[in-house]
């Protein structure tokens, strides 16, 4: 099923706490700190290195930002905890560096993680429930723990559509219980999308370097494409999702997103490694890339690229851009060829069944690993918290996806079995495996996901054509990057590939953008103005 309609089965989540207040234009500031603020990983370690900045300089100016954009002014709110600890951790960095040590190109950069991404600190990983409200994990979660050791300043969490999209059937992405609604910085009363609603407003509203979300289907992508960033879904198993409150194992992951595909691929390049309580990262033993020596200008040249023809269609003044920047791809000597991606349509329902018996057995797993003293501890247990505190947590929409998970026999089921052996077969192997055989073809492209929409308490999302089920069913990697906006509204240009291929999509996807350079900083408007 494409993403509108998987979202119409449920996979969405919130509405707004309150009425939207208008817009307030940040403080000016020299252009000198914008313009450190908007710089990338490189930009801001060059600055470090020569001495004319701090890693606690930095994460200053960033929680100060966050303070003026995000608590204030616009008021995104993109971010639900800041770190306590975020200047003493950039103060000991700062003294590493001084006394010669450099973790890698990421020693003292400012990151935020998705709120359910656990951290062993002083801040509360929840997923956005009120059920797991100031609940901290017992210990890092691997990716949290790589980033740690790669010498990223973890400053704070993001908020994100509540159980990342698995709660109800009419719900508005952005929303969580704790954490309200987020905004899209580029209109905001337009959505984010979601999961990764926080983490695509806030390193789009340049909050932070560095992002982190997660995606079980169209989670990173779609809030990527949407807010005007880079996001890269990874093949299933590249990042270990060891420590990250779950969906669905056979799907979920997290990734970077990034202003830059430059900064998403150092990013990814820390999040990788096998992981002991992870069985599926021993499949990336040796196929992992080199992302930084893939950063090249000629990344297109010579590349076979399977224009996805049946994911355009969604929206004319879409397609219009999509097909321009095709050119771009041309211009920079990619091969292109019209496809249609076979069998899309075979694994809708079954996708959300596989979802659905896999989210209580995961989700029960990570609260007795990481959160065993935790008010609840079952799916049933949620379930009774949020009918008792209904008022709280269920002011807009309900928990129907909740209900069925609970009721769901689980993964040794024959029902389950049946699904997850027709997902695999029509998104792989008679699908993106087959066309790239096929037609010999480097990746497809096409467009990721249609324009933000309004927010809207009643009728809930409204989302159009969409890129993300294909690569997230197969588990294979998703790299989207900004396109161009209409009406002032971001949309991105998505590359797929097939299994740890995520070296070449970002070399196609760094010479694309740096030949069209088409992102652009949000100016937080109250709305777009489209005239009649």
């Amino acid at each position: 099923m494409d993403r509108r309609d998987f979202v119409r089965l449920g996979m969405a989540a919130g509405a707004l706490t309150g009425a939207p207040a208008l817009a307030v234009a940040p403080k000016t500031r020299p252009r000198a700190e914008a313009d450190i603020l908007e710089a990338g990983v490189r930009e801001q370690g060059a600055a470090m290195a020569a001495g004319k900045l701090s890693a606690r300089a930095l994460v200053g100016r960033y929680l100060a930002r966050i303070a003026a954009i995000d608590q204030a002014g616009p008021r995104l709110n993109a971010v639900i905890e800041t770190n306590p600890d975020a200047l003493k951790i950039a103060a000991d960095l700062d003294r590493e560096r001084a006394a010669g040590k450099l973790r890698g190109p990421l020693h003292g950069i400012p990151v935020l993680l998705k709120d359910n991404i656990a951290t062993g600190d002083r801040m509360c990983t929840s997923a956005g429930s009120l059920a797991l409200d100031g609940v901290r994990a017992r210990r890092d979660a691997f990716v949290a723990e790589r980033l740690r050791v790669a010498g990223a300043v973890i400053i704070g969490k993001t908020n994100l559509s509540e159980w990342a999209n698995i709660r109800s059937t009419h719900s508005v992405s952005g929303w969580s219980g704790r954490g309200g609604q987020t905004r899209n910085p580029h209109a905001l009363d337009r959505n984010p999308s979601g999961s990764s609603s926080g983490s695509g407003a806030a390193v789009a509203a340049s909050l932070a370097t560095l992002t982190v979300g997660t995606e079980t289907d169209g989670s990173i992508v779609s809030p990527a494409s949407i807010c005007g960033v880079v996001g890269i879904k990874p093949t299933l198993g590249l990042v270990s999702r060891s420590g990250i409150i779950p969906i669905a194992h056979s799907q979920d992951t997290a990734g970077p997103m990034t202003r830059s595909v430059a900064d998403a691929a150092l990013m990814l390049a820390a999040m990788t490694g096998v992981d002991g309580d992870d069985a599926v990262t021993k499949e990336s033993a040796g196929k992992v890339g080199d992302y930084a020596a893939a950063l090249r200008l000629d990344g297109l040249k010579g590349k076979r690229l399977g224009v996805a023809r049946n994911f355009f269609g969604g929206n004319p003044a879409v397609d219009a851009v999509i097909n321009k920047e095709l050119e771009i791809l041309r211009a920079q000597g990619a091969v292109l060829v019209d496809v249609t991606l076979p069998n899309t349509d075979k694994y809708g329902a079954t996708e959300l069944e596989v979802l659905l018996n896999e989210f209580r057995p995961d989700l029960e797993a990570w609260l007795a690993a990481y959160a065993p003293h935790a008010p609840v501890k079952t799916m049933a247990d949620i379930i009774a918290f949020n009918e008792k505190h209904a008022a709280r947590e269920m002011p807009h929409f309900g928990q129907e996806h909740l209900i069925a998970a609970q009721a769901k026999p689980g993964v040794n089921s024959r029902s389950y079995r049946e699904a997850l052996a027709n997902n695999l077969r029509y998104a792989r192997e008679e699908g993106i495996d087959r066309i790239l055989r096929e037609e010999r073809l480097d990746a497809l492209v096409a467009p990721t996901d249609d324009l933000a929409w309004l927010t809207d308490y009643i009728k809930g999302d409204h989302y159009g054509m969409s890129f993300s089920s294909p690569a997230a069913v197969a588990g294979y990697p998703h790299i989207t990057v900004p396109a161009g906006l209409v009406h002032g509204l971001p949309i991105g240009l998505s590359f797929v590939g097939g299994a740890y291929t995520e070296a070449s999509l970002i070399g196609m996807a760094y010479a694309y953008e740096q030949a069209s350079r088409r992102r652009r900083a949000p100016a937080f408007p109250v709305s777009v103005n489209v005239k009649a």
